[in-house]
């Protein structure tokens, strides 16, 4: 890997946040008594150091087992990872609200691979995040490796899906407009580009060093690059694309399912997502909150009706 790909992820992993979003990481690591690898911190609480929405982590253990709840729960996780969860605590005074996903670290790994089905992870980690907890140094080094392998992922496929040549940043714009297109999404449908517009010269910057460690040959002009690449190969990784949009939600549905069993506050968490990216607002009822499972298909096909799932 590319010594300049590492010290981009590195300093990234390493960047200083909140005193609050520390001790809510420390927390959760705890809960895995020993077991927790590293918990990242990453999403729109990132990006613009707020702390009133909700804040994004992951918990990397190294065994499904190793983090707290049912037999079911941990059976689920190994089968269709990651286990979310919501809370809700109080630090230093200030009521912080977090969404915790659960997974190994060996599936953490895995589902970076530009190989996989399921385009969720290495879309999301080829985005800016931080490592708040690391259980020892070699435990972050894991965690900018698995990142690393996340942006090599998503830039292969940025060459592949993408213009012949064009500014880095419009690489990066075509491939989110796809992988938000592979999932079952609330954002707006601009939510890619709103990503971009936030850190364009991060991207940038990114593009040709995440090229060179994925052995893709490119060209550059002034202010544009070139992936060069025969025409079969954008027709084969079309092809290929193809089979993930048909998947992609079909994956995110039964997650949702999944999560009904496992994921504590589950209705109210979805409600709240849901008004905050399409202003589309619901009110739980006390049997949607007590039996989530069974109120999810009716509130899915709600949302579908309504436009606000695409």
């Amino acid at each position: 890997m590319t010594d300049d790909l590492r010290a981009l992820i590195d300093d990234e992993l390493r960047r200083a946040v909140p005193p609050a979003v520390v001790t809510l990481a420390e927390r959760l690591a705890a809960r895995a008594q020993g077991g927790a690898a590293a918990v990242l911190f990453y999403g729109s609480a990132l990006r613009d150091s707020a702390l009133d929405g909700v804040l994004d982590f992951y918990v990397l253990v190294d065994h499904v087992g190793d983090w707290p709840g049912s037999w079911l729960a941990a059976c689920a996780n190994r089968v269709l990872p990651p286990n979310v969860g919501y809370l809700e605590e109080s630090v230093a005074g200030r009521s912080l609200r977090a969404k915790y996903a659960v997974m190994t670290v060996a599936q953490f790994r895995r589902a970076m691979s530009v190989q996989r089905i399921d385009t969720t992870l290495w879309a999301r980690f080829s985005q800016p995040c931080a490592c708040i907890h690391a259980r020892s140094e070699a435990d972050r080094l894991t965690m900018r490796d698995a990142v690393c392998d996340a942006v090599v992922a998503a830039a292969h496929w940025a060459a592949m899906l993408g213009p012949l040549r064009a500014e880095p940043v419009a690489f990066w714009r075509a491939l989110y407009a796809r992988t938000y297109a592979a999932e079952l999404r609330v954002e707006r449908s601009t939510r890619g580009a709103d990503l971009l517009a936030h850190d364009g010269p991060r991207y940038a910057r990114l593009l040709p060093l995440a090229w060179e460690e994925g052995g893709l040959a490119f060209t550059t002009a002034p202010g544009e690059v070139a992936p060069v690449l025969a025409p079969d190969e954008r027709t084969t990784a079309e092809h290929r694309w193809r089979r993930r949009r048909r998947l992609g939600p079909v994956l995110n549905l039964l997650r949702l399912l999944k999560a009904a069993l496992t994921f504590d506050n589950a209705t109210d968490y979805v409600a709240w997502k849901v008004e905050r990216h399409s202003g589309y607002k619901i009110e739980p009822t006390p049997f949607q909150r007590r039996h989530p499972l069974l109120a999810a298909p009716g509130i899915y096909w709600r949302l579908r009706r309504r436009g606000v799932l695409r």
